[in-house]
């Protein structure tokens, strides 16, 4: 039988259509550039000392385009924060999406928590301590800082996606309230991974034994516990 091939149709985009949409990509794409450049000059000077000035030179921009992106440079500073957070989200949703059961994909975060202790992440995790402590000081909420907490909610989320299925596959412990239990277990191993990933940038510290060697052990202690007895 002779089937009927199906007529596509090409929706063209009108002019004006097509010219707000490349303008709103190209804008994005100057506002990403920003905060890129933003989190390297943070990395560098610190948040207070990083001058707007400094984040225009290192985009090359001037001054002016940057104020017309972020009016203040608190909003700059939680779009940094925000980006690193998101980036997080990415690869709690990458872990959630691997094959694998519960217990497995909770490995998995724990792995990732140790890979954070490479020098490819020690800057990102020494710029989300110094906008805890920043944001802690501040008497006023900072601006635009319900992006951070989108973001934190949206790894939360997430991960309460995992614990759902160690609870529904039965691969860790039953006698245990799961949600309390995987949450605190994870919390203590990032918030650990993170000091000593940064303590480790610290020349006077002397990790003995090697911080790595203490994350792998924390990860053993973990992971047994959450066995099924």
């Amino acid at each position: 039988m002779k089937l009927k091939a199906k007529k596509v149709v090409n929706k063209v985009m009108d002019p004006k259509s097509r010219w707000e949409q490349e303008r709103q990509e190209a804008k994005k794409q100057r506002e990403n550039s920003i905060i890129e450049a933003a989190e390297r000059v943070f990395a560098k000077k610190g948040l207070e000392k990083a001058t707007m000035r400094d984040i225009a030179e290192e985009d090359n921009v001037g001054i002016a385009t940057v104020f017309r992106y972020f009016p203040k440079k608190d909003r700059i500073i939680v779009a940094v924060a925000a980006r690193i957070i998101e980036m997080e989200a990415e690869a709690f949703q990458a872990i959630l999406e691997r094959p694998g059961t519960g217990i497995e994909k909770m490995e998995m975060l724990f792995d990732h928590f140790i890979e954070e202790n490479s020098p490819n992440y020690l800057n990102r995790n020494k710029l989300i301590e110094a906008f805890e402590s920043y944001a802690a000081q501040q008497a006023e909420p900072l601006d635009g800082i319900e992006e951070y907490y989108e973001a934190t909610r949206k790894v939360f989320r997430i991960f309460e996606r995992i614990i759902q299925i160690c609870t529904e596959d039965g691969s860790v412990r039953s006698d245990m309230d799961a949600r309390e239990t995987l949450s605190t277990l994870v919390n203590t191993f990032g918030i650990f991974a993170k000091k000593l990933s940064i303590q480790s940038s610290i020349l006077m510290f002397k990790a003995d034994p090697d911080f790595m060697v203490q994350l792998s052990i924390l990860k053993r202690i973990f992971m047994d516990y959450l066995k099924p007895r």
